[in-house]
């Protein structure tokens, strides 16, 4: 009998080894799929310009698919998280440390951004007249009568502008006039809310409360279905051993919504291909090289934040920054070929409690954090409202300037991880501080679409390392497993195993360094 254990421990053994390089191989075919797709899209974008536009519905049907999943997998991940834990002061615990650190990044982000266009000033000597540009692009982000080419209102009366003319919607359909920002939008959803919501602390409270439960997972919103799944996930540990079938059943929803993701990726090349294709083909290479150094500008900033910024942060957490990166490289891809930082949220919720962190930590980090920790759109709208200035040779001292860093304190915030959304924010930020003529955004509009691409992928690496901090500072992190993991080639999230992995013993103790 114990030789035969043995053997069956053998043979199990083996199986496990064989599954785990028949992931591996998985992930390594998904990852040189997305890219080849991300390069014939450039391809297929510079020679066949008309025939590329056409493949944009492939971009759009990839992130809608992935946007079906996002809600109830938030809901199971959070509600399960909540309902498991041992006392609810965790829960504060966790979204004191998140706010804080959310805050403090945010900020050096906004800063970093301000600092660098200041110095590099790659828009002086353009020498844009803000009143001949042509503004029927960018009429839907910023409205009618703001998309003039009149000189903005004088900061007097900084409430004014937001009030008269507020950011529309993107059209339902998600069809832009010429606007390549929103290249890869799901349709169905508008970009943001209006301007005016977003500059008042009551009407972005109030947006976060769903008018019916239902109501919660219809509008493609975050926050309110992290709201609705605290209330459930309070509801549940309160209840204790009478919730524990409820609490069974979400987890067991969740393993199938995981499933659902694990489907849907297979379809990662052709939504790549698609959003990639109709981007070049609507822009050319001809807007890239007349803006070619406002881009490479903004990329040597994100990848000085990340490499530097983070990097720190993460050394301090106790991982490199660098095995990081290499650890969500699939995720990365697809984020590139997307611009939609919220295309690969399902896997990196997966990829994070394979790591070690704890099933609450990431439950709550992540959701908040594509709101509130969105660290490559705060480099991005300081850096671009300085640049229309430098462009439109709109002068900007240093008290203005810190003016526009304390707008975009509160206007960064609730911004959606979704293409355009940063344009928006920018617009709605201009508006409202009045020092810089709105027509001029007109002058990077072209180039938003590729900006949007440094943005996404900044701000899911942040939202990766704010949730391993976060978890590290609740001791809700394994730090061997952690290290382990990223010193391991990158397995493919199994969503049989993982949720299961962290919710099996929710109060087991993390080892420490």
């Amino acid at each position: 009998m114990p030789h035969r254990a043995s053997c069956s421990d053998s043979v199990a053994s083996v199986s496990a080894s064989e599954s785990d390089l028949a992931d591996r191989a998985r992930t390594r075919r998904l990852y040189l799929f997305v890219l080849i797709a991300i390069v014939l899209g450039v391809v297929v974008g510079l020679v066949a310009p008309e025939t590329a536009a056409k493949q944009k519905s492939f971009g759009d049907g990839f992130i809608k698919l992935i946007k079906m999943t996002i809600a109830p997998l938030i809901f199971c991940t959070v509600v399960t998280g909540i309902a498991r834990m041992k006392t609810l002061k965790e829960v504060g615990k966790v979204g004191a440390f998140a706010l804080l650190y959310f805050e403090i990044m945010s900020t050096i982000a906004l800063i970093i951004g301000l600092v660098v266009i200041n110095v590099i000033k790659p828009g002086v000597g353009m020498n844009v007249d803000a009143t001949k540009l042509d503004t029927s692009g960018i009429k839907q982000y910023i409205g009618e009568s703001s998309a003039a080419p009149t000189p903005s209102p004088a900061p007097a009366a900084p409430a004014a502008p937001p009030r008269a003319a507020p950011a529309p919607a993107a059209p339902a359909s998600g069809a832009t006039a010429t606007a390549a920002p929103s290249a890869g939008k799901p349709a169905g959803k508008p970009a943001a809310p209006p301007a005016s919501s977003k500059l008042t602390v009551k009407g972005f409270l109030l947006e976060i409360i769903p008018d019916t439960f239902v109501g919660a997972f219809t509008h493609g919103d975050i926050l309110p279905v992290l709201l609705l799944a605290l209330l459930f996930g309070f509801a549940l540990h309160h209840a204790g051993e009478r919730g524990k079938p409820i609490t069974d059943l979400v987890d067991r929803f969740g393993h199938v919504m995981f499933g659902i993701v694990r489907i849907i990726m297979y379809a990662a090349p052709l939504g790549a291909f698609g959003a990639m294709a109709a981007t070049v083909g609507a822009s050319g290479i001809g807007v890239l090289v007349s803006l070619g150094a406002l881009m490479a500008c903004f990329y040597a900033t994100c990848l000085l934040f990340v490499f530097v910024v983070l990097g720190v942060v993460a050394r301090l957490t106790g991982f490199s920054i660098f095995r990081f990166v290499r650890y969500i490289r699939d995720e990365l891809f697809l984020v590139l070929g997307t611009s939609s930082s919220e295309s690969a949220l399902p896997r990196l919720i997966a990829r994070l409690e394979a790591l070690g962190a704890g099933k609450p930590v990431v439950g709550l980090v992540i959701p908040t954090g594509y709101s509130f920790n969105l660290d490559g759109t705060s480099i991005y709208l300081t850096m671009a409202a300085v640049f229309v200035a430098q462009a439109t040779n709109t002068p900007l001292d240093l008290s203005q300037q810190i003016e526009l860093l304390i707008v975009l304190l509160l206007t960064s915030k609730g911004a959606a991880g979704v293409t355009g959304s940063g344009f928006i924010v920018l617009a709605a930020t201009l508006g409202a501080v009045g020092n810089v003529p709105l027509a001029g955004l007109a002058v990077i509009l072209g180039i938003d679409r590729f900006m949007s691409e440094a943005r996404a992928l900044t701000n899911i690496i942040g939202n990766g390392v704010a949730t391993l901090v976060v978890a590290r500072l609740c001791n809700d992190l394994d730090v061997q497993r952690m290290r382990n993991a990223l010193s391991a080639p990158p397995p493919d999230p199994d969503p049989e195993q993982i949720p299961t992995a962290q919710v099996a013993h929710p109060g087991a103790p993390r080892e420490k360094p």
